[in-house]
This record gives structure tokens, sequence and C-alpha cells, in this order.
């Protein structure tokens, strides 16, 4: 039976009629009038409409939104949430926002730091790509069409169904959603043998301003340049990736080797920084530490691309300081390598990189990049800060050189390539939901950056774009400054800003898709 467009839009009125009195009457009206002339039939766009008012509208809010500090009662909530089931739902909610002056803010799996993809202080709606996940693997190829709705973890467990000898240089996170991971320059243990995630995009679906869904060829090399690095948000939605697998041992070795300050860690920190972005392209080994009871904990966390043998001549020649042994050392399938990155204990099932759950928390990071050997007495100042809240930190310090040292800056908007030792996350956690805790774990990881600055790098002082921070710079959410943008795009992309920027007047000159810290459009 035929169900009329007037008993579609009523359905939908309902649905809605509790959103912000900001909103006129007419401008609702109409956009829920112009949504189901846009969306497929056979998939009504009713069946995915999550309006507050909707007994399941907190749950699906919270489902896909990682951290706490945006959840909050008094943070703003979308009008709706669209959680596509088909890619007319998407382009749907596209046209009609656009024609209605309503904003978008899209997200994959809401790892988004500073809450971007889900969180605007002008009216907006949420356009959620949770459902749609499809992963298509082809290994003859050696190739994959991944969703952007997809999580890290189902495309690792999708490609080890099919293959042991074939990966993806991808993040270490399992419930990090493939579409906002890969279009900022996601990374993992495997970046510097094959690079970032970006280095193996061979093709991509977007959705434009106008609806359309672009693929490479269509889209056009600039676009396809931008949206691969520069962050798919400012250009329009993502809606798939079409990746390159990459070769992987059968066996591969990994390990841990933790130290503390009185066992000489500042000392083989030191020494890491001078010789981990030098080692041989399959060895990977970041450092993190933690703050203990007048002390500071590093481990040393690594993985070869080969067996335990090869492995330990190379660190007894390259960097004996580890004091690496054959007892540190675990050979693991590939596979079972991503439970090992993500925390799990060996033996773990691997069904768990099904698992969507997020574990979630208050929590503020920021980045750095290190060009220069930091010194003793900066690792010492960095530890202080450390023990200061101890058990509520996590500091990261993941390696360069290797394949990462071998592709341009301009080759992808990612530009922190060679000339990189490593690259710093800084990250402070709580539980206590008050402002008071609030205002001092965001002060200490300030207090903590401002101390750093004469060890890392300046002018412009780099940054990760997939470590969002808007301490560094940031517009309001309904208005793109080109000159405030500059200061976090400089630090995001350095010169490939003003090319970010040209590609967004092509494909968005109105400035449509935007957010605090969205590329602005500029033509001359």
């Amino acid at each position: 039976m035929k169900v009329s467009n007037s008993i579609i839009v009523a359905t939908l009125y309902v649905l809605l009629f509790s959103i912000s009195s900001a909103i006129p009457d007419s401008a609702l009206d109409n956009f829920l009038r112009c949504l189901p002339k846009h969306s497929n039939a056979s998939k009504p766009i009713t069946d995915v409409i999550y309006a507050p008012n909707n007994s399941s509208f907190q749950s699906v809010l919270e489902s896909n939104a990682n951290n706490l500090r945006f959840l909050t009662a008094s943070t703003p909530k979308p009008m709706a949430i669209i959680r596509a089931l088909d890619e007319s739902h998407i382009q749907a909610t596209i046209i009609c926002a656009k024609h209605y002056g309503f904003q978008i803010r899209s997200r994959s799996g809401g790892h988004d730091h500073e809450g971007l993809s889900y969180v605007s202080y002008v009216p907006f709606i949420i356009l959620d790509l949770f459902n749609l996940r499809s992963i298509q693997i082809d290994l003859e190829s050696e190739t994959a069409w991944v969703q952007a709705g997809a999580t890290i973890g189902e495309l690792y467990y999708r490609i080890a169904e099919r293959s042991q000898v074939h990966g993806f240089p991808a993040g270490v996170c399992p419930t990090v959603g493939v579409g906002g991971h890969v279009s900022g320059g996601g990374y993992g243990a495997l970046m510097r043998k094959y690079g970032l995630t970006v280095d193996n995009v061979i093709d991509a679906q977007l959705i434009d301003v106008n609806g359309r869904i672009l693929n490479r060829e269509s889209m056009g090399e600039d676009v396809f340049w931008a949206i691969n690095g520069g962050g798919g948000a400012s250009f329009g939605v993502i809606l798939s990736w079409k990746i390159k697998l990459v070769d992987v041992p059968a066996k591969l070795t990994v390990f841990q080797v933790a130290r503390t300050l009185e066992q000489g860690a500042t000392g083989i920190v030191y020494k890491w920084q001078q010789v981990a972005h030098k080692l041989h392209e399959d060895v990977f080994i970041r450092v993190t530490s933690v703050g203990l009871t007048k002390t500071v904990q590093v481990t040393f966390v690594g993985q070869f691309l080969g067996l335990k043998e090869r492995l330990i001549q190379l660190m007894d020649a390259m960097f004996p300081e580890l004091g690496l042994k054959h007892s540190d050392c675990m050979e693991m399938t590939w596979i079972q390598s991503t439970l090992f990155w993500a925390g799990y204990g060996n033996g773990t099932s691997l069904d768990v990189l099904l698992n969507r759950t997020q574990n979630k928390f208050f929590y503020k990071v920021k980045s750095d990049y290190v060009k220069e050997a930091i010194p003793k007495t900066g690792l010492e100042t960095l530890w202080k800060w450390i023990m200061e809240i101890a058990d509520r930190n996590f500091l990261e310090m993941s390696p360069y050189g290797g394949r990462m040292a071998e592709i341009s800056e301009s080759e992808t908007p990612f530009p922190h390539r060679s000339g990189n030792l490593y690259k710093i996350e800084y990250g402070v956690y709580w539980t206590n939901g008050s402002i008071e805790a609030a205002k001092l774990y965001v002060k200490w990881s300030r207090l903590v950056y401002a101390a750093m600055a004469p060890y890392v790098s300046s002018n412009p002082r780099e940054a990760f774009f997939n470590y969002k921070d808007l301490d560094i710079g940031s517009n309001g959410s309904n208005y793109t400054d080109f000159e405030v943008a500059q200061v976090y795009g400089s630090k995001y992309f350095k010169t490939n800003f003003l090319r970010l920027a040209r590609v967004k007047a092509m494909v968005d000159p109105d400035n449509f898709f935007k957010n605090e810290q969205s590329i602005p459009p500029f033509s001359i």
C-alpha cells in the first residue's frame, strides 16, 4: 500500500515536536516535508529518525559519543539524530538541511576528542553512520571497500577471516570508526612499514553538498587529495573508502618492557629518541608513560614483522639499552597482535574485535611533534608533570622514520613526515563529572603542554588532526573566520592548509559543512 507524503510528514512532525523553539515551525515543517522527497521510499527515513522525545534518543546519542565531557546535561542536543541505513538518507538530510538552514554534524565512531562530530551550538542534526558498516574484501586485487560506519576492529576481523597474511595500517583502538579515522590520517603499529591509512587509500565515495555520490574519478584528484588526510567533514560526508591491503608475515613478534625512573627509564627513553626512527622499518617501538606514587613507569611496547631471534639481534645492535630478552617477546599472527595493541590478554577471542561498545570517560588530549631529541632535563620536566596527577594521565610517544620519512609533505594533507623523530600524545582522564574536576584536569593538560614548548616543533607548533584540540585555535559553530582557521590549520596541515581551503571553495563554496575546526573556503 502506498503511503502518502502527508502521512509521512505527520509522523515526522510528531517525532520532532519537542525540538528547540529556536527553530521556526515553518522551517521545521518544510524540512520534514522535504525529507521523504529525497530518500528511498523502500527504506523509509522515518525508521531512522530519533528525536528528543523518542525513548531511544539518549541511548543512540550516547552510544556513539566517546568523551563524557560532551554528554552532560548542559551540552547542546541535536534536534534529531538520523541513523542512516541507506545512502539516500544521507542525501536527503544534506539537501533538506542545506535548503532550510539546519547544520549537520556527521559521525562514524564518535571518537572525536572535542565532540565536534556530535555537538554544535546552533540548531543541528547528527547524521550517524553507525549502521553503514559494509566491508567487502577482494583478495585477488588485495583491496577492500569499507563503509564509514564500520569500526577498525570489524575491518581487522573481516580481513583475517579471508587471509592470515594480509593486514591494514590503521589504529589500535578497535571501536574507532573507519570514516573519521582514515580521513584524518590514522596510524598504528604498521606505520613505519607502510605509512598511514591515507597512504593506502585508492578510492572513496563522498556525498557532496548537492547530495551527489562521487568517487575518485568524478570528484577529481584535488577533492580526493583533500578528503584523504584533510578531514572529510569539511568537504561532505564520507560514505566509504577503498583501501589497499598490505602484506604481513604469518608470524610476527610483539613485546613489552617496563622500567621505572629508579630503573633508568630516563636514560633509556633518551636513547630511544635517537634510534627509534632509524631502526629497520619492520620495527615499531612505542613509549607509554604513566604516573605512579613518587615515580613514573615507562613501558616500551613494540612490534617486529618477523620472528624474535632476528628482533633480538636488531635490538642488541641498535638499542642494547632496552635489554630486550627472549622472555619479553611473544610470536603471534597479525590479527592476534591487534588484540595485544588493544590491551587484551593473550588468548582473548578475536570476537572482541566485533564489540562496538565503547569505554567512556571524561578526557582531554593534546599532541606534539618532536624534531630533536628532548634532553634528559626536558624528560625530567615531563616526568614531574606526570607524577603530579598519578593514575589520571597517559602519554604515548610514537616513532616516525621508515616509510613515513619517504613520503613528501604534500603527497596528502597530512604533512608530518621527514624530520620528525616521533609524535607525542598527552592525555588526562577523570571520572568525576563536576565542573571543578573538568577545570582541574584541563588546566593540567594546558600546563604540561606549555612546559614542553621549548622541546617540540615551533613556527608552527605542529599538531595531529585526529587528536582534535580546540585550545590551538577554533571558530564558532556557525562561522568560520579564515584568519582564525589559518592558526589551527597551519598546525594541523602546515602549508597544505591553503590548498585545502582552495579545494573547499571548489566543492563547498558556501561553507555548508563546517565545525569549530573546519576548513574555510578560499579562492584567489
